[in-house]
């Protein structure tokens, strides 16, 4: 652990704003509850803590993007990577004074929540998963009212955007601006219109494996099976009418066990809203559903522009979301990830990069430390 404040805060410029990062990630990793501005505050330093813990997250000026990148490229060293899995975030809120709180459409639960949405892109392996950038959902009424804009502080560079816009996004800029590994991502969120998803990843030639719900329209790519019809049909059925398609496969999870009696049926197919009777050359589109055992119906199915990876690959990148899965409750929740309630835009991105930096310490002072004694495995921020 030695170091990891040294790291990822040196891209704060000035001494005491790293003193200040330093005090509040071991806040969020000794606070028992909410991890609200006062509680982190009182773990750290009482009642004379409260105003500069509330400054330096919702009034300070630090780019929290700085520390993310370096957030990234420590977690990259210290867990050995193999994905970017993205996974959808959301927090039902009473009332609308939180930021980006609304009544909001949630492809994955298939119904409207109010309440908070976001995404997060972890760096996923076997062992660990670790949360580097994050991107908040902000419906109409918080970009198109100036003075809600106004009393938020979100930037004026911050314009609407499509759900498959920010999912893609919360990856996308990571793999284009931090100078990070080109690793694959994986888009664990059942409910997104494909087609625009792809036309991100695509465009950016970033291998894509994305989750699809047992519903969403496809047709089969002729140019690659000739002789079936290409009508537009749901995915589940395709897999259905497509019996000749599966095959046993010899695959594992992501922590290397093998997957017993595992089944998989792999079909070229392009998204029924894409026009055309393909795709681009050189970018065939592969639906892959799996099973293991007897299951009747596929566990989950999956999309990916990465036809050149064998199935086995591809199964263990999938298995890499059941890491996000599972460190998030008892991590992510246990340091405050999903706790700020406060109504600054800057004030949640910077909450939720420190919760992030609390998440590895976590995560590197092992699964029985949690939380009084991960927070004395940070080490204090040196001055400079």
């Amino acid at each position: 652990m030695a170091g990891l404040g040294d790291s990822v805060f040196a891209p704060l410029g000035r001494r005491d704003q790293r003193i200040q990062a330093e005090r509040y990630t071991r806040g969020l990793l000794r606070a028992t509850g909410r991890k609200t501005l006062r509680n982190i505050a009182d773990q750290v330093g009482g009642e004379a803590a409260r105003q500069s813990t509330h400054h330096f997250i919702s009034g300070s000026s630090w780019e929290w993007t700085r520390v993310r990148r370096a957030l990234a490229a420590t977690a990259g060293r210290m867990t050995e990577p193999r994905a970017l899995v993205v996974l959808p975030t959301v927090v039902p809120r009473v009332g609308t004074r939180s930021v980006g709180v609304g009544e909001q459409f949630v492809p994955h639960l298939r119904q409207t929540v109010l309440g908070q949405q976001s995404y997060g892109a972890w760096l996923a392996s076997a062992e660990a998963a670790v949360p580097v950038n994050w991107r908040l959902v902000l419906p109409p009424e918080w970009t198109e009212d100036a003075a809600r804009r106004r009393g938020a502080s979100i930037p004026e560079t911050v314009r609407p955007e499509t759900l498959e816009a920010c999912a893609s996004e919360t990856a996308l800029e990571p793999l284009r601006d931090w100078g990070v590994p080109p690793w694959p991502v994986v888009v664990d969120s059942e409910g997104l219109d494909v087609a625009e998803c792809l036309r991100h990843f695509d465009r950016a030639g970033v291998p894509l494996v994305m989750r699809v719900c047992p519903s969403t329209p496809l047709r089969i790519d002729c140019t690659a099976l000739q002789g079936y019809s290409d009508r537009e049909i749901q995915a589940e059925q395709l897999v259905e009418s497509m019996k000749r398609m599966r095959r046993p496969l010899e695959c594992q999870d992501a922590r290397g066990r093998p997957l017993q009696d595992a089944v998989v049926s792999v079909i070229p197919v392009v998204p029924a809203s894409m026009p055309g009777p393909r795709r681009e050359p050189g970018r065939q589109l592969l639906l892959m559903a799996h099973w293991q055992g007897r299951e009747r119906r596929p566990a989950k199915m999956w999309l990916t522009n990465a036809a050149d990876l064998p199935p086995a690959d591809v199964i263990a990148l999938v298995e890499l979301a059941e890491t996000v899965t599972r460190d998030f409750l008892p991590i992510a929740e246990g340091v405050g990830l999903r706790d700020f309630g406060g109504r600054s835009f800057q004030g949640w991105h910077r909450h939720v990069t420190m919760a992030s930096v609390a998440h590895l310490a976590a995560v590197l002072a092992g699964p029985r430390t949690f939380p009084a004694t991960r927070a004395a495995a940070l080490p204090a921020a040196r001055g400079g």
